[in-house]
């Protein structure tokens, strides 16, 4: 077996998951699997996906094996249905529909193995009256009222990448259905189709502040709550070299330490009254521009004050917490995270790098006894 398919790296050691390529969503809800143990087989096109990303470097595709099958073949769903019927898992991002004219829906997939969890992962979801319109990110998290929430009040909402909907929303409530829906699988012996939307995962998301707003407690604008930005200790800061700080003082100890290693502590008293915030939030730029990033950041080292360093991408791998965790590791040349979260008596790792499409065609056909996968049939 190859490296990525070694068994007993995780808590899903031995758990069995086809994966139909597509992109973002679904391959980072198999890359999650994947990372906790499980034996994830990618079946992708003749082709590829494409999307432009060098399969070298899809890290989203780590810790799993790839076939290559044309489901528009005419034994390209046998090949599929063989791996199914040995497969615990069934991950698929289609458009509603998509899967079952291609012979591999769930009535299809079950039929061979009734106790197999068909994961179904789209933005819309597999009913309602835009289910079947495309979509990405942005327009997802944009009905659910999330995206309006994020950005400066008097500037368009800001875009929080794909990060909201396709990953939080997406990918792990997803995964988080997976898993239910195995436990209910080996409990009973019977397995369902988990419908994963981004816009049912993102709105779920947003439940606290829901409850906040039916309690009078959030107004429905940017920037004007206590998380959003509307708040002068809730937020970030340029600092004399254009970069950022991120502040977040809420409790009253912690804001008290904060105002007095700041050099403003006359306003200590403002954040308790929201009619002084924005003297507040103006004495707090100020200071904060008068000294680059790095310099306040050790002014900040070692307390409670809630206050850290805005980085990149680039600038994070080196930090030195998310360092002496090992956050971030180096595997095949590429720094990337670790994978999250951690077991004490079934630890994960990155055991193999990204699946060329096809290379593990004929380890996995030797694995899965599933010889037809072979182009000679064994």
């Amino acid at each position: 077996m190859t490296a990525a398919g070694t068994p007993g790296h995780g808590p899903l050691a031995g758990v069995r998951v086809v994966e139909l390529a597509g992109i973002g969503p679904g391959p980072f809800a198999a890359m999650l699997l994947a990372d906790l143990g499980a034996d994830v087989v990618r079946v992708d096109r003749p082709g590829g996906a494409g999307i432009g990303v060098d399969p070298a470097l899809d890290i989203t595709n780590r810790n799993k094996r790839s076939v290559l099958v044309d489901l528009k073949a005419e034994d390209g769903p046998s090949r599929v249905l063989d791996l199914v019927e040995r497969a615990d898992m069934l991950i698929e991002g289609y458009r509603p529909g998509v899967a079952e004219r291609l012979g591999v829906g769930p009535e299809d997939c079950r039929a061979r193995n009734p106790r197999l969890v068909y994961g179904r992962m789209t933005g819309w979801g597999q009913e309602g009256p835009l289910a079947q319109r495309a979509g990405h990110d942005i327009a997802y998290i944009a009905l659910t009222g999330t995206l309006g929430m994020i950005g400066e009040p008097d500037r368009p909402p800001a875009v929080p990448a794909n990060l909201l909907g396709d990953y939080a929303g997406g990918s792990l409530y997803l995964v988080v259905g997976l898993l239910a829906a195995l436990h209910h699988a080996r409990a009973t012996g019977t397995g369902q189709v988990v419908d994963a939307a981004i816009v049912d995962g993102t709105a779920h998301l947003s439940t606290m502040i829901h409850g906040m707003i039916a309690a009078g407690g959030w107004q429905d604008r940017r920037s004007a709550n206590l998380l959003d930005g509307g708040c002068p200790y809730y937020g970030t800061y340029e600092t004399s070299d254009g970069r950022h700080m991120a502040v977040g003082p809420l409790e009253q100890r912690f804001y008290d330490r904060f105002v007095d290693l700041l050099g403003i502590p006359g306003l200590g008293p403002a954040h308790k009254d929201p009619a002084r915030w924005e003297e507040l939030r103006a004495a707090v730029a100020d200071r904060f521009r008068t000294r680059t990033r790095d310099e306040w950041t050790a002014v900040f080292e070692g307390t409670d004050a809630c206050v850290a360093p805005v980085l990149s991408l680039r600038e994070a791998p080196g930090h030195p917490h998310l360092a002496a965790r090992g956050t971030f590791v180096d595997h095949g040349g590429i720094t990337q995270p670790a994978p999250a979260p951690r077991f004490s008596a079934t630890p994960t790792s990155v055991r193999g790098g990204p699946a060329l499409p096809g290379a593990g065609t004929a380890d996995v056909a030797r694995d899965w006894d599933v010889p037809g996968l072979t182009k000679d049939g064994g």
